[in-house]
């Protein structure tokens, strides 16, 4: 069996097991600049066509990751600074809060170090008194936002403590796309897509790709209908492929993509604010190192839609794509980076 038959077997097996739980997957294997995809399950609750590595997911937080690329991308290009005052990007007299004289900075939104809330102002108690909320951050306009983050109060000093917000990813990249004068949807595109060929990453899939999306579950498996992020997309909004993961992940692992964005890998990776012990946060992304039992791998990983694994060294499966949605305001799924044990 040639290489492309391994990954292919590898990935089917893997694809069919997930399936199991799941309505639809997609994996892609991305072992040693190789890759392999494989669909199991159907796009639809009891319809005939299998996903594969063209179909649409939304990847949810793992957008995160795009964003926090792009905030490197500008910091690189002198656009910005990591540790420029949230306040210096949003419109002028926007109410920011601090603590202990501290600032939020685009370094503590990235991080999740800002002390803000996981949710926009108000959402929670909303999300509490109706759970089934179809679709609950569409009504996060920017003056929604602004004006809620004025009456937000931090839970810790900027830089002090890893406090995982959505609300500070999604004030990011509307910073971000203020700064640049263009929606969050472009400025990923032109900041992180465009460089690596990855056309099928977007916002706005449903309009433009309908033909391609998978249908969204939850927990019981019953068909949901997509969410809308509105201007907390920096946070959640992109839908992708496996094929356009694929392409991120070895511009992630092996800089494969154009100079001034393998700078900008290289700068996110730099950036560190330890969580504990044995975990710390890089721009956008959550890093750990293996207990030497379980081979003392560097894991780099980012919750968000679907479950994303590339493990080198050795040849392994990666589940990409399998849209399954809770009813809180926050969905969850895994891209994860494993590289091999320490020289």
């Amino acid at each position: 069996m040639d290489k492309a038959q391994e990954l292919g077997a590898l990935a089917l097996a893997t694809a069919e097991q997930l399936a199991g739980q799941r309505v639809g997957v997609v994996v892609a294997a991305v072992p040693d600049g190789h890759v392999g995809f494989a669909g199991a399950g159907s796009t639809e609750k009891g319809g005939s066509g299998t996903p594969g590595a063209s179909t649409l997911f939304e990847i949810g937080s793992v957008t995160k990751t795009f964003t926090s690329l792009a905030l490197a991308r500008m910091a690189v290009a002198g656009t910005v600074d990591l540790d420029e005052p949230l306040a210096r990007l949003l419109p002028e007299g926007t109410a920011v809060p601090s603590r202990g004289g501290k600032e939020i900075t685009l370094r503590h939104l990235s991080t999740h170090t800002s002390g803000l809330p996981r949710l926009p102002k108000g959402m929670m108690l909303r999300a509490l008194l109706r759970p089934r909320t179809p679709d609950p951050y569409a009504g996060c306009t920017p003056d929604v936002l602004l004006s809620g983050l004025a009456r937000t109060r931090l839970d810790a000093a900027p830089g002090s403590q890893v406090r995982y917000s959505n609300l500070g990813a999604g004030l990011l990249g509307l910073a971000l796309a203020r700064r640049a004068g263009t929606s969050h949807e472009q400025l990923v595109t032109t900041q992180v897509c465009a460089p690596l060929a990855m056309s099928d990453t977007l916002v706005s899939a449903p309009a433009a790709r309908p033909g391609r999306l998978a249908e969204g579950h939850d927990d019981r498996l019953r068909p949901t209908p997509p969410w809308n992020l509105a201007d907390t997309a920096g946070a959640g909004g992109l839908w992708s492929t496996a094929t356009d993961l694929a392409s991120y992940v070895r511009a992630q692992l092996d800089g494969g993509g154009p100079a001034e964005l393998t700078e900008a890998i290289r700068l996110s990776r730099q950036v560190e604010h330890r969580s504990n012990r044995f975990s710390w946060m890089h721009l956008g992304w959550t890093a750990h190192r293996l207990h030497p039992r379980q081979g003392a791998h560097l894991q780099i990983w980012h919750n968000g839609g679907p479950l994303t694994r590339i493990p080198p060294p050795r040849p392994a499966a990666s589940p990409s794509g399998s849209r399954r949605k809770r009813t809180a305001p926050a969905p969850r799924s895994r891209l994860r980076v494993r590289r091999g044990p320490p020289g």
